[in-house]
């Protein structure tokens, strides 16, 4: 009787588990063409290549933040000591010609860029009343045995056109994203900055032929070689430090209070 009440109850319960695991596979099989409710299906079918492509969508705009761009340009350093201690700017093109394919040192650069040859003159206080326009010519002593100062943008270009002539770019007053697209196609750039990128303490004004000229000795001129997310890299003539790294933020800053000054060619 045991054992027949036993083989009941274990027939009842093959029953019982066979009828549930029918329905467990109606519930997770593949459906068929025959769906209860078509409105449900295509209801899904419409949302979740939306899903795929949102989640696409983010996964992208993720990727994009992760990647670090970093473009550098290897340029050979030049420094601008001992010769040309106020030789700056023409180290820097030196570097420049010399990555155009240009054989030139600093030296022939040095003694072709134009001079403004306008004498330095003080006042009975002793400040000074007249000196030249870097716009016009360098100015002053680019050796750094007298007094001298710099050049700026126009100069630069003019005996760039020499070397390269119709390839010089005078990027002065140009979004720092135009800078940036020099760098993206192998160009680099010159900058005028600061020798310590920090902002100038002092400022020293003169005239030339009754225009006021606005100055500070703590102009700079360095070689941009390249950039990433963070810093722009610079060849630095002064210290003769390559790819030398400078916070984007502090870099466009300086240059900005600078006058948004640079030169490059295409």
């Amino acid at each position: 009787m045991r054992e027949l009440k036993y083989q009941i109850k274990k027939s009842i319960t093959l029953l019982f588990l066979m009828a549930l695991l029918s329905i467990d596979i109606g519930f997770t099989g593949c459906q068929n063409d025959k769906n209860p409710n078509p409105a449900q299906s295509q209801n899904m079918s419409a949302q979740n290549p939306k899903a795929k492509k949102e989640n696409f969508k983010k996964t992208k705009q993720k990727s994009k933040k992760e990647v670090k761009k970093k473009v550098l340009i290897d340029v050979p350093i030049i420094s601008q000591m001992p010769e040309l201690q106020n030789g700056c700017e023409i180290t820097s093109l030196a570097m420049l010609l010399q990555h155009a394919g240009i054989k030139v040192d600093k030296m022939a650069l040095a003694q072709e860029i134009k001079k403004d040859k306008t004498p330095l003159l003080h006042d009975e206080e002793g400040n000074m009343k007249q000196w030249g326009n870097p716009s016009d010519g360098f100015v002053g002593d680019i050796t750094g045995k007298n007094d001298g100062f710099g050049v700026y943008p126009k100069p630069m270009i003019e005996l760039m056109e020499t070397y390269i002539p119709g390839r010089s770019v005078d990027l002065t007053k140009q979004p720092f994203e135009t800078l940036l697209e020099s760098i993206d196609q192998g160009n680099p750039v010159i900058v005028w900055v600061t020798a310590r990128f920090k902002a100038p303490k002092e400022y020293r004004e003169w005239e030339k032929n009754g225009n006021k000229i606005k100055a500070t000795f703590d102009e700079h001129a360095v070689l941009l070689v390249g950039y990433d997310k963070k810093y722009c890299y610079i060849n630095n003539p002064f210290n003769g430090k390559k790819n030398q790294k400078v916070k984007k933020d502090t870099f466009m800053k300086i240059w900005g209070i600078m006058g948004n000054m640079a030169v490059s060619y295409r």
